[in-house]
């Protein structure tokens, strides 16, 4: 445990980030799992709505600076390229 008032400080800021951060990444795994559950199912209209939500939430998260924003489009580029090709078949 720190003994100096900022170190103490720098772990509850950091603590409280963590959260966030938690938060926002559970928020676009749940919705890009979402997405894959409608695109096996074969229901295009669900997963076309969870699509355009993943991007929003990966897009959000990027922008605050929970994840990287080459991330962030890499992995809406992924889910596009699925939906695409499921579409396709």
């Amino acid at each position: 445990m720190a003994n100096i008032k900022s170190a103490k400080k720098r772990i509850k800021v950091s603590a409280n980030k963590t959260l966030k951060n938690r938060r926002i990444k559970n928020s676009f795994r749940s919705t890009i799992k979402s997405f894959n559950r409608a695109l096996a199912e074969g229901d295009f209209a669900l997963a076309k709505d969870e699509l355009g939500l993943a991007e929003k939430k990966l897009m959000k998260a990027a922008a605050k600076g929970t994840i990287h924003k080459n991330t962030a489009s890499r992995k809406v580029s992924r889910l596009t390229r699925a939906y695409n090709k499921a579409l396709a078949e």
